[in-house]
């Protein structure tokens, strides 16, 4: 399942940048989720923007799964093609809040 979920990813990861809606801005596939009998699948997706922007981000997704899930059709190969949902990933803006305490609590060695 690891094979396949990473499979899904990358071809998502390419095509996603390649859509052409206004509404998509700065996206990265951090994962994806396959269900055991390949029927559904999650695409976890970091959204670079204000809480408003991957709203519309992930709304756009939605609106592009048919396209995306093509590409899928037609790259890994699979006995069948999953049915994409697209989720949004806090795990990326949640690095950057845990950095940002971090170097604010850290001594300064440049004194």
């Amino acid at each position: 399942m690891r094979r396949v979920n990473e499979s899904i990813r990358q071809v998502l990861s390419e095509h996603v940048g390649q859509l052409k809606d206004p509404r998509i801005g700065f996206v990265t596939v951090t994962g994806v989720e396959t269900s055991p009998d390949l029927r559904q699948a999650r695409v976890f997706v970091s959204v670079l923007g204000a809480e408003r922007k991957q709203e519309r981000t992930l709304a756009a997704l939605q609106a592009a799964h048919s396209v995306l899930q093509s590409q899928i059709a037609r790259e890994p190969r699979l006995k069948r093609t999953p049915q994409l949902e697209f989720a949004y990933d806090p795990s990326v803006e949640r690095g950057v809040r845990m950095t940002k305490l971090i170097d604010e609590l850290a001594p300064d060695d440049s004194e």
